[in-house]
C-alpha cells in the first residue's frame, strides 16, 4: 500500500524538454556576449543551441543552480559563482513550464484518493513554489523542498525523508517518482517505492534497472497505484 507520493519537479510533474529548452536559449543569449560565446557556454552545460537538445549528462537535467552556475564560471570572467546562480535562479522563476499531464486533475484525484504529496526539487526552492502557483497548483502539496531548503539536494535522501517526517508517514509506504537516476537513487537510499517516468531524458533503458516500475508519464500513475493497492 501507498500512503504518500513525493514527485520530482522538472521531467516529472513538468515536461522537460519543452519547459528547459526555453529557459536555456533565453538564459545563455542573456548572458553571452555573441553567438560563439552563447553556443560556448551551451556546450558547458550540455545544451546544443543549434540542434535545441539537451545531452544525457547536463548539469541541468538533475543538478542544482550552484552546479549549473559552476559549469558556466569558466566562460563568464569576472562574476562570481553566487552573482551567475542569482541570474539563474531569476531566468527559472519565469520560465514557462509545460505539464506533462494535466497536473490539477491528477492531484485532486491522489489527494481524494486519501494520499500525502511532496515535491523534492534539485531546484531551488523559490523559482519550484513559483512554477507551482502559476499552474495553480501549491494548495494540492503538503511538501515542497528545493536543494536549498535545509534537506540536501538528490541522489541524498535528505528532502524524502523530510517528507516522511513532515507528514508522519513510513517511507516504506511513499512512492518517489521521478525522471532521472538522482530521484531513483534519492527514493532507494529513504527506502522508498521508485516510480520512474519518461517525460524527461533519460530512456527506459537508463531507469529501469533502478525503478520499481517504469511509466510513460505520470497520467498512468492512478492506474498503477489502484493496480498496487488491489
Amino acid at each position: 500500500m501507498i500512503d504518500g507520493v513525493i514527485f520530482d519537479k522538472d521531467g516529472t510533474l513538468f515536461d522537460f524538454r519543452r519547459s528547459w529548452g526555453s529557459w536555456a536559449e533565453t538564459l545563455l543569449h542573456t548572458l553571452a556576449r555573441d553567438a560563439d560565446h552563447a553556443a560556448a557556454m551551451g556546450g558547458a552545460i550540455g545544451y546544443d543551441l543549434a540542434a535545441q537538445t539537451f545531452a544525457p549528462d547536463s548539469p541541468v537535467i538533475a543538478g542544482t543552480a550552484h552546479e549549473i552556475a559552476a559549469a558556466l564560471a569558466p566562460h563568464m570572467p569576472g562574476q562570481s559563482p553566487a552573482g551567475i546562480e542569482s541570474q539563474i535562479n531569476a531566468a527559472a522563476a519565469h520560465t514557462v513550464m509545460v505539464p506533462a499531464v494535466p497536473l490539477r486533475p491528477l492531484l485532486e484525484a491522489l489527494r481524494a484518493s486519501g494520499l500525502r504529496i511532496g515535491l523534492a526539487t534539485n531546484d531551488t526552492e523559490a523559482p519550484a513554489r513559483a512554477h507551482l502557483a502559476a499552474h495553480d497548483l501549491t494548495d494540492l502539496f503538503d511538501f515542497i523542498s528545493g536543494y536549498d531548503s535545509g534537506h540536501g539536494a538528490k541522489p541524498g535522501p535528505g528532502m524524502c525523508l523530510a517528507f516522511a517526517r513532515a507528514t508522519g508517514l513510513n517511507p516504506a509506504r511513499i512512492a518517489m517518482v521521478g525522471d532521472s537516476l538522482h530521484d531513483l537513487h534519492a527514493g532507494r537510499a529513504a527506502g522508498m517505492v521508485c516510480i520512474a517516468v519518461l517525460t524527461g531524458i533519460a530512456t527506459e533503458g537508463d531507469l529501469a534497472p533502478h525503478a520499481d516500475v517504469v511509466l510513460p508519464d505520470i497520467g498512468a500513475l492512478t492506474g498503477w497505484l489502484a493496480r498496487h493497492a488491489a
